[in-house]
């Protein structure tokens, strides 16, 4: 993976508003900010070249639906061949790297177990996650939408997540030997430990990363009964951010649920299921203390973004910097492995 150099004059209309979009996710600007540019992105996409040649030279941009003041000023710097004030000013702003150390890993890494589309709370449409993915030099990607309880993050029913199957399968199709989208969920983790989609869709998902996302706080005893029986369930690859803690941003901190990371841990190492360390900075999960102990009981790991928007698929430089300090043997870490050893172990 690298992270994605400056652009520079002359560059055309979509792609700064596209890479001011990225820039804006990757800082965790508020969302209004990016839809105002993934949006005219769309507008532009759509529109004949002849045309936004012709509103460009009137002046006529604000006139479309979906472009305002800041975004037609964009597109018209570029329309001119220059390089747009704005994003100029943007890439000088965040021209420093995420995290201080993990270069070495961060470089290492091939993949990505765990983001998220429009299909369920993600910010963009799957080919857009895709084209950020290859600008950073991913070999692949698994999509985890959600699953159907999680109604709030617009979670995916069988019937929905067959029909994105089929939409991956066709990007796949026309991306060639380049990059793989896998077929994947972030299935939620029910009370019992049991999985929140049927048997028959996720026998047919190349990956399946399993999160509790409900009953948090519930007591230690079950809670570990609970992620023990995912962690050994036959279908599950990844743990995902298995605490469920915050620390910061705009949700406010969430305490870590109770469980014996021992017996967890245990189980995730005796199935081969690979501990995540979640990069979001308002997660940081695990901590380094619960880290250390699945180092110890020889466990895999999968250093993911939970990317919402293609912006924060950069957000794994901060995992990359944590796993790096811990010592943990790069040889370990599943999302460094190329594509036929990490089938090989999912399918395993």
């Amino acid at each position: 993976m690298r992270s994605l150099e400056p652009l520079s004059a002359p560059v055309g209309a979509a792609e700064a508003l596209r890479r001011i979009a990225f820039l804006l996710e990757r800082s965790r600007e508020g969302t209004y900010r990016v839809e105002a540019f993934r949006k005219a992105l769309k507008v532009v996409q759509k529109m004949a070249p002849d045309e936004l040649r012709t509103r460009i030279a009137g002046g006529r941009l604000t006139e479309v639906s979906g472009i305002g003041k800041s975004t037609a000023a964009v597109i018209t710097q570029a329309g001119s061949g220059e390089l747009p004030d704005y994003l100029k000013s943007l890439q000088e702003k965040t021209i420093e790297p995420l995290a201080a150390g993990g270069t070495e890993l961060y470089a290492a890494s091939r993949g990505d177990l765990h983001c998220h589309s429009d299909w369920s709370d993600g910010g963009s449409p799957i080919d857009e996650v895709v084209l950020s993915a290859i600008e950073l030099d991913h070999s692949w990607l698994a999509l985890t939408d959600h699953s159907p309880r999680l109604t709030v993050a617009n979670g995916l029913s069988a019937e929905r997540l067959a029909e994105q199957i089929r939409v991956v399968d066709k990007l796949n199709g026309a991306l060639g030997e380049r990059f793989r989208l896998l077929r994947g969920i972030e299935v939620d983790i029910l009370d019992d430990g049991s999985l929140d989609q049927t048997e028959d869709m996720l026998d047919q998902l190349d990956i399946v990363t399993a999160s509790v996302h409900s009953k948090l706080a519930m007591d230690s005893g079950p809670m570990t009964r609970r992620m023990v029986a995912a962690a050994r369930n036959p279908h599950v690859n990844v743990l995902g951010h298995c605490t469920g803690r915050l620390v910061t941003g705009g949700r406010g901190k969430r305490a870590q649920s109770k469980f014996d990371a021992h017996k967890v841990f245990e189980a995730c190492a005796e199935s081969h299921t690979a501990v995540e360390i979640n990069s979001r900075p308002e997660r940081v999960d695990p901590p380094d203390d619960l880290i250390r102990i699945a180092m110890d009981l020889g466990c895999v790991f999968a250093i993911d973004s939970d990317a919402h928007a293609p912006g924060q698929l950069d957000f794994k430089a901060l995992g990359c910097d944590r796993a790096e300090k811990l010592g943990i043997d790069p040889d370990r870490i599943v999302t460094t492995w190329p594509l036929p050893r990490l089938l090989k172990w999912a399918r395993g």
